[in-house]
């Protein structure tokens, strides 16, 4: 009986070694993906302080964002023309764009330190266009001379020179305290005072106070008759007029004080308030002053209440190439004057101003506060000399 020996077969030899790869292979790539797991650092999930800081740095980028865009807009809105100017509240928010640069300076750092590029550059665009407008007001291109500074600084004021301490102050319907206002005459010897929101009874106040010490000469007048404004001087007031401006707001008196030889021609202000009902109107009343440029025969010095500020498009068409802002030609800086009775609201607009005529110079601007008003008195020494 013979034997037979069993002899696998190519293909069952086959299948076998292929087996046996696989196994190999999936060996090798589990021990590959074991070691690549192991090589891998596992991610930690945040903590809630690192949430915090997080969603923190993500908030501060929104409000760097959110500033910035605020700061630009409010500082372009200075940029619109005189009548888009007068829509409702627009005044308003122009009166406070020197502010808008320290805006643009908050949304700045904020930017930097949430690292948002975009921000930071719109920051950096509001800041420069707003300080280049602002910048005037800091650099004197014709300063006062000595002379000036030694006349208002004589124990007497000089009425036969060509210099003068002048001053203007909205006395808050007449509840400002006359006396204050006497003595800041006094103190500073004033030559001229402008005072607007004046009545009968307030007049009375002041010359009870002593105003006719130091400015015996008067002309004040009322649209009215409740409220006024008026003109005090040390010289006497010629030509007095009740109304130099035939102002739809209200009575401007006028009159020609002697300076040194030079008739300067004094004009009290008072334009209409910015507010709601009255937009249109008050770029109406500063309009009417801008007619008196074409008075070339006459010498200007207009002092007052202009509720509005140099940003406003209508108080530079009325300023013109001829008027000049006193404040901004001298140097001094900003002159914010409203409002003083607002507890925790500093003073932020400068709408009162003296306004010269061309040719002449300006100097030691400040403000003073006097209790009783709304508005700061603003003071300056003025040269009309040409």
């Amino acid at each position: 009986m013979s034997r037979t020996r069993s002899i696998p077969t190519n293909k069952s030899a086959s299948s076998r070694s292929r087996s046996a790869g696989t196994r190999s292979s999936s060996n090798k790539s589990q021990s590959q993906a074991g070691s690549r797991s192991q090589s891998r650092p596992r991610t930690k999930p945040y903590t809630k302080e690192q949430l915090h800081h997080h969603n923190s740095h993500r908030f501060l980028g929104f409000l760097a964002a959110l500033f910035a865009i605020a700061a630009l807009i409010c500082t372009a809105a200075r940029a619109l023309p005189a009548d888009l100017q007068a829509l409702p509240y627009v005044p308003v928010a122009i009166a406070a764009t020197p502010w808008f640069a320290l805006l643009g300076l908050i949304a700045l750092l904020m930017a930097i330190m949430s690292r948002k590029v975009l921000a930071a550059l719109i920051a950096v665009a509001a800041v420069g266009i707003n300080g280049y407008w602002q910048y005037p007001f800091f650099h004197s291109p014709d300063p006062l001379p000595q002379a000036a500074y030694n006349a208002v600084a004589a124990s007497e004021a000089n009425t036969a020179d060509a210099f003068a301490r002048v001053m203007t102050f909205n006395v808050y319907k007449g509840q400002a305290d006359a006396q204050a206002i006497v003595d800041t005459v006094r103190d500073q010897r004033v030559e001229v005072l402008a005072l607007q929101e004046t009545t009968d009874d307030f007049v009375q106040r002041l010359k009870e106070a002593g105003i006719e010490r130091y400015l015996p000469y008067s002309n004040v007048s009322s649209s009215d008759g409740v409220y006024g404004n008026g003109l005090w001087s040390a010289t006497p007031l010629s030509q007095p007029v009740d109304d130099e401006v035939n102002s739809s707001a209200s009575f401007m008196p006028a009159g020609t004080v002697d300076m040194g030889g030079n008739q300067i021609r004094f004009v009290s202000v008072h334009t209409t308030a910015p507010v709601p009902g009255y937009w249109r109107q008050w770029k109406r009343s500063i309009d009417e002053l801008g007619l008196m440029r074409g008075h070339t025969d006459t010498r200007y010095v207009f002092m007052g209440d202009f509720n509005a500020t140099y940003d406003h498009a209508p108080f530079r068409e009325f300023l013109g190439s001829r008027f000049l802002d006193a404040a901004r030609i001298s140097g001094h800086g900003f002159t914010f004057s409203w409002p003083t009775n607002r507890p925790g609201l500093p003073m932020f607009a400068g709408i009162d101003h003296v306004v010269l005529d061309q040719g002449m110079r300006a100097g030691q601007c400040k403000t003073v506060r006097i209790t009783g008003s709304d508005h700061a008195a603003l003071l300056v020494t003025i040269d009309v000399m040409q």
